[in-house]
């Protein structure tokens, strides 16, 4: 190419770079959702799923159930996204995050990160995808079906301890998620009315609500304790566990959604015919099927057997 070639030819164009480019990995969750074309409720969905993924690009663990949603997000350089191991944390955090809800949820999760990162490394902010080596879950089987009252019945008559017979009950009476019931503390239980209290500030939903017989199993499990979690491991909570986690009587772990599945799953191998164990998620649907709230005579007379076998 001559000179005068080389001097016509057009310019090769600048590289974009934004002189705007955030520092915080929030605030960069904020110019992305600025500018996406999603409705507002997908935008605050996004927003949350985005926000989640603060805790383990830090290393920290995700706050579980309903605090989740309300939790003040750790501060994030955007910078960390490019860290050779952030891959590696985001690999973990979606193997617990799978412990706790569906595959659609980790996987929806997934793809909001995946689609703010791509973004970002148009507008040159990163030049790593740190989601390259992670893949969706596989679409787990048809939903179990919820158990029968039979069913339920036998289960109620091999609980190994209070705290089961009492975390089971929960379930079966309010057919919340277990994440939620899970992350109830003492002093949110109001045992007269046999409902959860609604903190200051909440937004008022639908109330969650047990028979009184469920209220006086809760009673003696908290033998008195009036804060701190409900349901707690057997063990002293590990060094790293938040304090809001820990039960300041006893220095127990709040008890995880992990390890109240195995539980349920080996209480109740016996009872499956089909030898597998039965799932929480049908006992809180065995509820909801029930709507047996209010149903205190039939349900009040099985109630009052196993409390008798449970008294103190």
């Amino acid at each position: 190419m001559t000179l005068h070639q080389l001097a016509l030819a057009p310019a090769p164009a600048p590289a974009v770079i934004s002189a705007l480019a955030p520092v915080e990995y929030a605030v960069a969750v904020e110019e992305y959702l600025a500018q996406a074309s999603i409705g507002l409720g997908s935008r605050r969905v996004y927003r949350i799923s985005l926000a989640g993924w603060a805790w383990p690009l830090v290393g920290k663990p995700t706050p579980a159930g309903p605090r989740r949603r309300c939790a003040a997000p750790p501060v994030v350089p955007l910078a960390l996204l490019d860290d050779v191991g952030t891959g590696r944390r985001l690999a973990a955090a979606i193997t617990d995050r799978a412990a706790m809800t569906d595959a659609r949820t980790v996987n929806r999760e997934l793809s909001a990160l995946r689609s703010a990162v791509g973004w970002w490394q148009d507008q040159q902010w990163i030049s790593a995808d740190p989601t390259a080596g992670l893949h969706h879950l596989p679409a787990g089987p048809a939903a179990a079906p919820a158990l029968t009252a039979e069913q339920v019945d036998s289960l109620f008559r091999v609980t190994p301890s209070l705290r089961e017979h009492a975390l089971w009950r929960v379930l079966y009476d309010t057919a919340a998620h277990i994440g939620e019931v899970l992350d109830l503390d003492a002093d949110r239980l109001d045992l007269s009315r046999n409902r959860v209290r609604v903190r200051s500030g909440q937004r008022p939903g639908a109330p969650i609500e047990w028979q009184e017989t469920t209220s006086q199993i809760l009673r003696w499990l908290l033998a008195g304790r009036t804060y701190g979690p409900v349901f707690v491991t057997d063990r002293r909570a590990p060094a790293p566990t938040a304090s809001a986690d820990i039960c300041p009587v006893t220095g127990q772990a709040r008890m995880s959604y992990r390890r109240a599945a195995e539980i349920f799953a080996a209480v109740t191998r016996p009872l499956d015919p089909a030898g597998n164990g039965w799932t929480l998620r049908q006992l809180g649907s065995a509820g909801l099927a029930g709507s047996h709230a209010g149903t205190e005579n039939c349900d009040g007379r099985r109630a009052a057997g196993d409390v008798g076998r449970l008294r103190p």
